[in-house]
């Protein structure tokens, strides 16, 4: 009989890749953590209609990635394409957002069914930052702050450029609309097929075409920041002092538009040039009309999110992942013959009382002293506690270094965690 296997693009992260995950997701937790935020936790499956509304019925999402399917009541659910409409469907739902500002976050998996390729897979996780109740700049440079503080936690200053744009509001969004696309359909069979389609569906998504012919018609047409409100102009202006106030550097792209129709005024991109084309590893922007297209009242709001497998390849990429992380043990307890196993358990226990912090593994299953000590050093451990019938009756412990040359010593068991304390 067959094996079944997973379904192409979905993954499994296995025991030896988790510890780089959590690293990743506890570094992430400890920023947002300092700035306040709030954990909160939705549901991956959600009423079709939601995605419909809100990222827009004609964008790629909608049209051709999301896993739709109608449940046994004949509903049409899908599986989350991502988490920002679900969170605003949650906020409102249970009264979290009329009248008060609201700083949250959420991580896990999303769904789209696209191409696999490295670091972008049809399964993937995300953490996604959202704010309500704030109209200002002033959380929108929050929100690049803090960012850039988490690059710098994970030591990626220098290979995070931020860049940033205003698209304005809907209503001066849809006069550059209707000028792009006049001018566009002069040059029509100069388009590539995908910005042929999108002429009648969502123009905008043009301006970041990276078709070379594209990009020459391009060159000349009527420019965003020309069609700009002057509400958003001003929360733009605002923006870029407070950022340079705050030393974080910026690169405004005014052909920045982002994929889903919700956004409006402030949209950015943080991007790295380490990992090719794939290069944008956190997105995001201003979504104030949202609440209110999903029937709450007029609110706010601004977030973003990064994907966590190309945040992970890129630090894997440039070896940044700290070796403490991928040890996944600090003591490991071996025993030797029947009357060890029992008081190798009641040590293992009483180190792990003692030293908290520590992970202590006790041997299991037996065998001889040369396969448990295998598998002491493939545990990680730095040191090898270790129990036989001499030590028992003496009642010491064999102390053993792992990764260096220093020779293993007797310690009574008495002494064990006071010593371990000193090393681990």
């Amino acid at each position: 009989m067959a094996k079944i296997k997973a379904i192409r693009g979905m993954n499994d992260i296995l025991p030896d890749q988790t510890p780089v995950w959590q690293y990743v997701e506890s570094t992430v937790r400890q920023v947002l953590s300092q700035y306040g935020y709030q954990e909160i936790r939705m549901p991956i499956v959600e009423q079709t209609e939601l995605f419909k509304r809100s990222i827009g019925e004609v964008t790629d999402i909608v049209e051709k990635e999301m896993y739709t399917f109608d449940d046994r009541n004949g509903d049409s659910l899908t599986l989350r394409p991502e988490g920002t409409a679900g969170c605003v469907r949650a906020a409102e739902e249970h009264g979290l957002l009329f009248n008060q500002t609201r700083r949250l976050w959420y991580t896990g998996p999303m769904f789209r069914h696209e191409r696999p390729q490295k670091g972008r897979y049809r399964q993937f996780h995300q953490i996604g930052v959202e704010c309500f109740g704030m109209a200002g700049p002033d959380i929108d440079a929050e929100l690049l702050i803090l960012t850039a503080r988490l690059w710098a936690a994970f030591g990626l200053e220098g290979h995070a450029r931020l860049e940033i744009n205003s698209i304005g509001t809907s209503e001066s969004r849809k006069t550059y609309r209707d000028a792009l696309v006049a001018y566009l359909e002069q040059y029509k069979y100069r388009l590539d097929d995908d910005s042929q389609r999108r002429l009648t569906t969502n123009p905008l998504r043009i301006l970041d075409s990276k078709d070379p012919a594209t990009r020459e018609v391009l060159a000349d047409a009527p420019a965003l920041d020309e069609y700009l409100d002057d509400e958003s102009r001003a929360h733009f202006e605002q923006l870029k002092a407070l950022l340079d106030a705050a030393g974080v550097i910026y690169t405004i792209n005014p052909a920045l538009v982002r994929g889903l129709d919700y956004y409006g005024k402030t949209v950015f991109e943080w991007i790295t040039d380490s990992l090719g084309a794939q290069g944008t590893i956190c997105a995001g922007g201003r979504y104030d009309g949202l609440v209110q297209q999903l029937g709450g009242k007029p609110t706010d709001a601004v977030g973003f999110a990064m994907g966590l497998e190309r945040l992970i390849l890129l630090l894997e990429t440039l070896d940044l992942v700290p070796g403490y992380v991928n040890n996944q043990a600090d003591v490991y307890v071996t025993a030797m013959g029947d009357s060890a196993a029992a008081a190798s358990l009641a040590i293992a226990e009483n180190l792990r009382n003692e030293l908290p912090q520590a992970v202590v593994v006790s041997h299991c299953g037996g065998g001889s002293f040369k396969s448990q000590m295998k598998k002491a050093d493939r545990s990680g451990a730095r040191y090898a506690v270790i129990l036989g019938e001499n030590e028992i009756n003496n009642n010491t412990a064999g102390l053993k270094p792992l990764r260096d040359d220093e020779p293993q010593r007797e310690v009574p068991q008495a002494e064990l965690a006071a010593e371990l304390s000193k090393l681990v």
